[in-house]
C-alpha cells in the first residue's frame, strides 16, 4: 500500500522562501576534488600509458564539502565540522568554504593525517586516473576532542544537522555516538548519510538515507521491486529504532518509510540523466533544509527527489538554487504514485 502526497504550489514556494533562514552543520568527512584537464597527443616512451599534456587545474569541495555547497548554493547558511590536515591541500580546501561563503570554524586540523585529496587527471573529458590521498584511522583521542567541542559550539543556533560518512576515519571510535547525542539533546532534525558497515551505530537520528545497494546490503533483504525495497527500508527502520528511512533508487526514484503503515513511492522527476556524482549528496542537503524550514517528511522527501531530478540533468558533481528548484517543482506539478 502507497500513500499519495501532492505539494500546494504555494507551499512549495514557502518552504523555499525559509531556507536563507536555517543554520545546517554538517559533520563528516571533508575532501578536496582536484581535477587535472588537458590533452593527450602521444603514449610514453617510458609505459604504454597516455601522456597527458596539462591546460589546465581546478578543485572543489568534495564529500561531506559537497553537502555544505549545496546547501549554501540553496541560500542557507552551513557550518562544516569535520578535520583536515595540516598541508597545502587544507588551505586550499579552506579557500573553497570560505569562496562558497561557509563558516568553517569548526573544521579541525591534525598534522598526523594529510588532507583526503582526490584527485583526477581528465583528457579530452574523460578521467584517465584517480589517485587518492587519505588515511582512514580513527581520530587521535586529542583531535576527537577538540572536533566535538568545535560541533558542540557550531550546533548553537543550528536548525538541522547532516552527518554524511564516507568512511573516511572521522566517524570512529566514540565520535559519531557522541555526536549524536549531542545533536540530538539540541531537538533538532538529525539526517544521516550512511556506510553499510557501521548501520547499527545510527542512532539517534531522524532519518538516514541509504540507496537501493546499501538498503539491500544492510538489511539482508533482496531490493527489487517496490514491494522488496519497502521490506527493506521497514527491517532498517525497526533495526535503528525508529527513524525514518529515505531510500535513492536511481531512475526508479525514491522510497519513504516511517513509522506509518504504508510507505511513499516517489517516481524521479529527471528528464534526462548526465551525470549521478552527487545527486546523494544534493537529496540529503534539501531534505535537512526541507526539515528545519518546516516541512513533513513527505514534503521533504518530494522536495529532495525534484532536486536530484535537476542536478543529475547536468555535467559534474552539480548544486542547484532554490529558483531552479522551485521551477522544477512546479513544473513537475509535485505530487507522486
Amino acid at each position: 500500500m502507497t500513500r499519495a502526497l501532492c505539494i500546494d504550489p504555494a507551499r512549495i514556494r514557502a518552504l523555499t522562501g525559509a531556507f536563507p533562514a536555517q543554520r545546517v552543520v554538517v559533520l563528516g568527512d571533508l575532501m578536496l576534488d582536484r581535477f587535472i584537464w588537458g590533452a593527450v597527443r602521444r603514449i610514453s616512451p617510458e609505459a604504454p600509458v597516455p601522456v597527458v599534456e596539462v591546460d589546465r587545474e581546478s578543485q572543489h569541495l568534495g564529500g561531506a564539502g559537497n553537502v555544505v555547497a549545496n546547501i549554501v548554493a540553496l541560500g542557507a547558511f552551513a557550518v562544516p565540522a569535520g578535520v583536515t590536515g595540516d598541508d597545502s591541500n587544507a588551505d586550499l580546501l579552506d579557500a573553497e568554504f570560505r569562496r562558497a561563503g561557509a563558516d568553517t570554524g569548526a573544521i579541525v586540523r591534525d598534522p598526523s593525517r594529510p588532507t583526503t585529496t582526490k584527485t583526477r587527471i581528465l583528457a579530452h573529458s574523460q578521467q584517465v586516473v584517480r589517485a587518492d590521498r587519505e588515511r582512514r584511522h580513527p581520530l587521535p583521542d586529542d583531535v576527537a576532542e577538540a572536533l566535538l567541542a568545535a560541533f558542540e559550539r557550531a550546533l548553537e543556533g543550528a536548525s538541522a544537522v547532516v552527518v554524511s560518512d564516507y568512511d573516511k576515519g572521522l566517524l570512529g571510535g566514540c565520535v559519531l555516538a557522541r555526536a549524536l547525542a549531542l545533536a540530538n539533546s539540541c531537538g533538532i532534525p538529525v539526517c544521516l548519510d550512511p556506510k553499510v558497515r557501521r548501520f547499527s551505530e545510527y542512532r539517534p537520528v531522524t532519518v538516514i538515507t541509504p540507496n537501493h545497494h546499501e538498503a539491500e546490503a544492510a538489511s539482508g533483504l533482496p531490493a527489487g521491486t517496490d514491494e522488496e525495497i519497502e521490506e527493506c527500508g521497514r527491517r532498517l527502520h525497526h533495526m535503528l529504532g525508529g527513524p525514518a528511512v529515505l531510500i535513492t533508487r536511481g531512475e526508479s526514484g525514491m522510497t519513504l518509510v516511517d513509522a506509518g503503515d504504508s510507505a511513499l513511492h516517489v517516481p524521479t522527476m529527471a528528464r534526462e540523466v548526465f551525470d549521478v556524482t552527487g545527486a546523494g549528496d544534493t537529496v540529503i542537503a534539501t531534505l535537512a533544509l526541507s526539515l528545519a524550514a518546516g516541512a513533513s517528511m513527505h514534503e521533504a522527501a518530494v522536495l529532495s527527489n525534484v532536486a536530484a531530478g535537476v542536478v543529475v540533468g547536468k555535467v559534474g558533481t552539480a548544486t542547484l538554487s532554490p529558483a531552479e528548484l522551485l521551477a522544477a517543482a512546479e513544473a513537475a506539478q509535485v505530487g507522486e504514485r
